[in-house]
């Protein structure tokens, strides 16, 4: 079972990044990996009740790989963290199955006291590089978190959070269901199926700027034609302005 779910987040790994080129490249070449490995051996000890090895085990996952998982969250399968560097996930953080982290993400609370204090991540989420996610917060499977958004609140499923404080977008138009892979999109960006908020931008001061060129257009027609009806009333004051 350990050796399925090992090639499994082996597999993961190269869905979600063209630049693995084999499993050997995953193993021996990506942090994110080494991370979970060091994760899924302190976990392991956290629960058994050995809870400063474990730490300590944990402690050095950090310090060789830059990423820090607390033994205490709780990690599903086939979960990726790219590039990884800067990565802070909590204590009582749920991760579900399938969900990609970029750099810098924080799983971080927002609490001192003991229980609940960090997010849990349904099936399928993305969340950028540079975001934060805080608090005991759910985000909701197939949900994306854009890069360096703040996320403080709850996030339904399949919505996309942009911005500090995050917003949503609009919800993707796909239905998550378990029979169904999720979708996968790099860094919590949106594909053709849902314009992201700059290419909206964007498509407004195109669509401004064809109104602009019509009325200049129309502008120049009408004074054109006010022109000629002028040269033919006044044929005389139109020559003697000509010369």
């Amino acid at each position: 079972m350990v050796f399925k779910h090992l090639i499994e987040d082996i597999d993961s790994v190269m869905a979600r990044d063209p630049a693995a080129k084999s499993r050997m490249d995953v193993v021996f070449s990506y942090p994110g990996f080494h991370a979970l490995m060091f994760y899924r051996l302190s976990h392991r000890l956290w629960n058994w009740g050995w809870r400063g090895l474990a730490r300590w085990i944990s402690h050095l996952g950090r310090w060789l790989t830059g990423i820090e998982i607390h033994p205490g969250a709780h990690i599903g399968r086939r979960f990726f963290i790219d590039h990884g560097m800067g990565v802070v996930i909590g204590e009582t953080a749920e991760i579900g199955n399938d969900v990609t982290l970029y750099q810098g993400v924080t799983l971080g609370g927002t609490a001192l006291h003991d229980g609940k204090r960090h997010p849990t991540l349904g099936d399928g989420v993305v969340v950028g590089a540079g975001a934060q996610v805080l608090g005991p917060i759910t985000v909701g499977p197939g949900a994306r978190v854009g890069a360096n958004a703040v996320v403080l609140k709850d996030v339904p499923d399949g919505v996309t959070m942009v911005g500090i404080p995050a917003r949503p977008v609009q919800p993707r138009p796909k239905v998550v269901t378990t029979e169904v892979p999720l979708e996968f999109c790099a860094y919590g960006t949106q594909n053709g199926d849902m314009p992201a908020p700059v290419a909206k931008a964007i498509d407004t001061l195109c669509e401004q700027a064809t109104v602009m060129q019509r009325r200049i257009d129309e502008l120049e027609r009408r004074l054109a034609e006010a022109e000629a009806r002028e040269v033919a009333d006044h044929p005389a004051r139109a020559g003697k302005t000509g010369s």
